[in-house]
This record gives C-alpha cells, sequence and structure tokens, in this order.
C-alpha cells in the first residue's frame, strides 16, 4: 500500500466509522468536531495557506499532540473540513418546482457557496474523499431528477455536468478581477487609442451595439444553455 493509499484509507475511515474518538488520553472538551470547526474559522479568516495542524492547535488553545490523537494527519483534517461543509440548508430535491427548477437552484447556491468559501475549490481538488454529507448531496442531487425519464447513466451525468460547470465558472470568477467602473472606462479608453477596430468587424459590430466585453452575467448565460441542452434529452422519453 502506497503512502497516498494510506493516507486515502484513513480518511475514508475517519468520515464513514465513528473513528473519531481517541483510543485513549482525550483532552478535556476536545473532539473532532471542535477541531474542524476551528480549522474552518481559521482558512476563512486566513486563507488555506494558514491551516496546519500546528496553527490549528493554537487556536484551540491546545498542544499539536492533543489533535493527532483525534486525527492522523492535515490530509485527513482536510477530508472532514470539505464534508462539514457539504450541506447546505436546503438539499437539491428539496427545492420548489420541477427538476429544471430544483437543478437551477442548487447550481446557484453552490456557485454562491464557492465565492464565499473560495478554500473549497482547492480542497476539491486535491481532497477526493466521499464523506456522508457529500454522498447525502449527490443521492438528494439525483433524486431532483426523478420522473424525467432519464436512464440512471444520464441522471448522473446531467449532475456530473452541472457540478462542473458550476465549479470552472467559480473558479474563473475568483481567478479573475472584476474591473470598478472607472477602471473599465479608463481601459476602454486607452484601448480605443491604440487599437484599429475595422481588423476585429465581428467584436467592432458588438462593440457599436453597446455591449461591453464579459459584461453580460455569464453563469447565468451558461446555466440556462446547458439545462436548455439537458432539455433535449427529455425528448424522447414520455
Amino acid at each position: 500500500m502506497t503512502a497516498k493509499d494510506d493516507v486515502q484509507r484513513r480518511a475514508l475511515e475517519l468520515l464513514w466509522k465513528d473513528a473519531r474518538r481517541p483510543a485513549r488520553g482525550p483532552q478535556r472538551g476536545l473532539t473532532a468536531e471542535r477541531i474542524v470547526a476551528a480549522a474552518i474559522a481559521l482558512v476563512e479568516a486566513d486563507g488555506l495557506a494558514a491551516l496546519s495542524m500546528r496553527r490549528v492547535a493554537q487556536e484551540l488553545g491546545v498542544g499539536p499532540a492533543s489533535l493527532y490523537t483525534y486525527l492522523p494527519g492535515k490530509a485527513e483534517l482536510e477530508a472532514l473540513m470539505l464534508d462539514a461543509v457539504a450541506l447546505d440548508d436546503t438539499l437539491p430535491h428539496e427545492w420548489p418546482g420541477d427538476w429544471r427548477a430544483k437543478t437551477e437552484a442548487w447550481a446557484r447556491s453552490d456557485w454562491e457557496g464557492f465565492r464565499k468559501r473560495p478554500w473549497v475549490l482547492q480542497l476539491v481538488a486535491t481532497t477526493p474523499f466521499p464523506g456522508p454529507n457529500t454522498i447525502r448531496w449527490l443521492d438528494s442531487a439525483l433524486r431532483a431528477l426523478e420522473g424525467t425519464g432519464l436512464t440512471e447513466a444520464e441522471k448522473m451525468a446531467v449532475v456530473e455536468s452541472v457540478d462542473a460547470y458550476v465549479r470552472g465558472q467559480a473558479r474563473l470568477s475568483l481567478d479573475s478581477h472584476e474591473p470598478s467602473t472607472a477602471e473599465a472606462t479608463e481601459r476602454d479608453a486607452i484601448l480605443a487609442g491604440l487599437i484599429d477596430f475595422s481588423a476585429y468587424p465581428a467584436l467592432l459590430a458588438t462593440l457599436q451595439a453597446g455591449v461591453a466585453p464579459y459584461a453580460a452575467d455569464r453563469f447565468e448565460f451558461g446555466l440556462q444553455r446547458l439545462l436548455d441542452g439537458i432539455t433535449t434529452l427529455l425528448t424522447p422519453h414520455p
């Protein structure tokens, strides 16, 4: 078994078994849930780069060794952190409306969640350990598609496609700088003096129509077109 396999096994056992209680010597008042909550608060205040077992122990007022009594290491802590924030107040299938309304609702909710907690996007890419909350969310998202006539494979593909779209747009939004109105005006004035837009007729026509680049709600436009495409899958199904 490789070191990576060992981390995965320990993380999954922590998530799915009642293995969060130490075998001996527990710190009074300390629990895995408190450790995870302190780690999340630390990351939301200072960013993911600040996360370490030593720093979390400092926030809790205990020695680092106390944390290792409850959690094997940082990778397992990150897995528990992700699962702790995997659910919103409303599960996908609990939103009102038909399959499309439910899917729109959970997509928008996740979009806002990722923008509020960008560290989640960073951890999702490196900590693929599904816990109870993650699996509950996936089950609920699939339930939102019940009655559509889609095959089970199509349902999973829909959920994965919408989820991938939301994550991708959230990353793009967080990585890009949204200029202020003053910044955009100054930039456009500079570009107007530097670029001969007649060399770019399609773009020129768009600009002359009063459309500014990247001014539209890209997330909502893309989400609606993605759902439009999914709707075509329903046509052959009664």
